[in-house]
């Protein structure tokens, strides 16, 4: 009875050992990096379906109006500015222009989707002609030069770019000495800038990407790093832009900090006092002779056209 007494007890501790183990795990690596978003988010990092011009429980803003007629431009950009390039398509463009099904725009759509990368690739190419983004990367920049096409930038409002920690990590501001410090490999533990003792995890995103690029021009020259092998048992930071974490990602485990103590809201956008505000631009070929590519610039920056700019969520200029 009491060799099956301490099996019993033996079994037990050995469970007791792999479930708590497993949970540690759990703790430390595997939950900073669970994804919790949609197939659809995932796969193209943002909702479109939630987003379209001409569905009835569209979540865009919606202004009525007269139509553009004739050659209608073609409208890409970048994730986190569908939102407001679709509102532009639903007020300008008649519905039959736009053409969308099993979750993919037709090569014939007036509005398509392909992502910062893919839009400023497009605009060169002459797959589109007016693009939602930020600004370009050196390598698009030299890829229309390239190809001889001069690209126009013209600012349709601001945003903040911010930087992003899990809910439980202790630390609510950085400043902008101590992100680059951390990005540049300068400092390594978050106990450094009043955090725990952990590695810190700086993330990155795609080349060529709106935030990748941004976040090359905030570091002012520094190199950045790539984390250590051990950076699974640290805390992560990531960037982004603001609207994306507040109006496309819902997720309730990160949180974005304040930058040499000021908060990233709208308020501090308008008046000037958050430390990295972006532009937020239409792009078009220079010299382009579709007198529909003006029009859609010329409503965008109209007052009704920075409504739908305000009331997606960034700030008009």
């Amino acid at each position: 009875m009491k060799k099956i007494t301490k099996q019993i007890l033996s079994i037990a501790g050995l469970a007791t050992f792999i479930i708590g183990f497993d949970a540690s795990i759990f703790t430390v690596c595997t939950q900073r990096c669970i994804n919790d978003f949609s197939k659809e988010m995932s796969a193209k990092s943002v909702e479109v379906s939630k987003f379209l011009p001409f569905d009835s429980e569209s979540e865009i803003v919606i202004k009525e109006g007269e139509k553009l007629t004739g050659d209608l431009p073609v409208i890409d950009g970048a994730a986190a500015l569908f939102p407001v390039f679709s509102a532009i398509a639903h007020r300008l463009y008649p519905e039959e222009s736009v053409h969308y099904s099993n979750g993919e725009f037709s090569s014939d759509s007036s509005l398509i989707y392909t992502n910062t990368r893919g839009a400023y690739k497009g605009i060169v190419d002459k797959t589109s002609d007016i693009i939602f983004c930020a600004r370009p990367s050196k390598e698009q920049l030299a890829y229309a030069e390239e190809k001889g096409v001069e690209l126009e930038l013209t600012p349709i409002g601001h945003e903040a770019f911010v930087f992003l920690v899990n809910i439980n990590n202790k630390v609510d501001s950085l400043e902008v000495d101590e992100i680059r410090g951390i990005y540049s490999g300068k400092i390594k533990t978050w106990d450094k800038v009043g955090g725990a003792h952990r590695l810190c995890t700086p993330l990155y995103r795609n080349e060529g990407s709106g935030s990748q690029t941004t976040m090359e021009k905030f570091m002012n020259g520094e190199k950045m790093v790539k984390g250590s092998a051990l950076g699974w048992f640290g805390q992560s930071i990531g960037f982004s832009f603001r609207y994306y974490v507040e109006g496309l990602n819902t997720s309730s485990g990160v949180k974005m900090i304040s930058v040499n103590g000021i908060s990233p809201n709208k308020e501090n956008i308008q008046n000037g006092t958050y430390p990295i505000i972006s532009n937020i631009y239409m792009v078009t070929r220079k010299g382009d002779t579709n007198p529909n590519v003006q029009k859609v610039i010329d409503y965008v920056l109209s007052e009704e056209g920075q409504d739908i700019v305000n009331e997606t969520g960034f700030v008009g200029l």
